[in-house]
C-alpha cells in the first residue's frame, strides 16, 4: 500500500524517516493561502483551522491507485488572548511576532488525517503550551540571522529541533507534535490500516 506525505515539511519527514516508515512526498496543487482566508472569514477557531487545512491539503491530492493513504498535516499557533499568528512573510515580520511572543505562553496546534479515495479516515491533534522566555533586541536580531532560511515557513519562526530551543523557558506537550505532527497516534493508525506491523 501507498503512503503519501502532503506535506514539504523537512521536520515531518526527518520524523517519518526516523520511524522507518516508507512514503513518498507529494504536494497538492491548491491554494492554501485562499482556503485559509475562506475558512477564517466564518470561523477563527485555531484547531478548527488546523484540522481543516490538514484536510484541505490531503483530499487535493488526487492518487491514481484508490487504495493509496495520503497524510495530511497542518498546524497553528494561537495566543494566550486567543489571536492566531501566522507564518512571517519576511524578517521584519518574524521580529515583530517574536517581540509579541516573547515572555508569554502560546499553544501550538498539530493536526493530522488521513485520507483514503477522498474520505478521511482518520483524524487527530495535539496541542503544546510553549512559554516564551522575554527576548532581547540583539538576540532576536542574531537569530532571525542564523535562523531565517530554516524557519521561513514554520508558524511561530522557530524548530525546536535547532536553535530555536533557546527562545523557550517551559515547554508542554509532545515534541513531535511541536515538529508538526501527532506522531504517536499516527503510528497507531497506520498500523491498524496495515501500513505498520502490529
Amino acid at each position: 500500500m501507498t503512503l503519501i506525505l502532503a506535506s514539504r515539511s523537512s521536520a515531518r519527514q526527518a520524523m517519518l524517516r526516523a520511524a522507518h516508515i516508507s512514503y513518498r512526498v507529494e504536494l497538492p496543487d491548491a491554494d492554501e493561502d485562499v482556503a485559509k482566508a475562506a475558512f477564517r472569514s466564518t470561523n477563527t477557531d485555531p484547531q478548527a483551522l488546523a484540522m481543516y487545512l490538514a484536510e484541505f491539503k490531503a483530499q487535493a491530492l488526487n492518487p491514481v491507485d484508490p487504495t493509496t493513504l495520503i497524510i495530511g498535516s497542518d498546524q497553528t499557533l494561537a495566543l494566550d488572548d486567543g489571536s492566531m499568528l501566522d507564518k512571517a512573510r519576511d524578517q521584519d515580520e518574524l521580529a515583530c511576532q517574536l517581540r509579541r511572543m516573547a515572555g508569554r505562553t502560546h499553544q501550538l496546534i498539530s493536526a493530522a488525517v488521513l485520507v483514503r479515495g477522498g474520505e478521511v479516515i482518520w483524524r487527530d491533534v495535539e496541542r503544546v503550551a510553549l512559554t516564551m522566555r522575554p527576548l532581547s533586541d540583539d538576540f532576536i536580531r542574531d537569530y532571525i540571522a542564523r535562523e531565517w532560511d530554516e524557519v521561513r515557513f514554520c508558524v511561530g519562526g522557530y524548530r525546536i529541533e535547532g536553535h530555536g530551543v533557546q527562545l523557550f523557558d517551559r515547554i508542554e506537550g509532545s515534541h513531535f507534535a511541536i515538529m508538526g505532527l501527532p506522531l504517536l497516534s499516527l503510528l497507531r493508525a497506520l498500523r491498524a490500516q496495515g501500513i505498520l506491523a502490529s
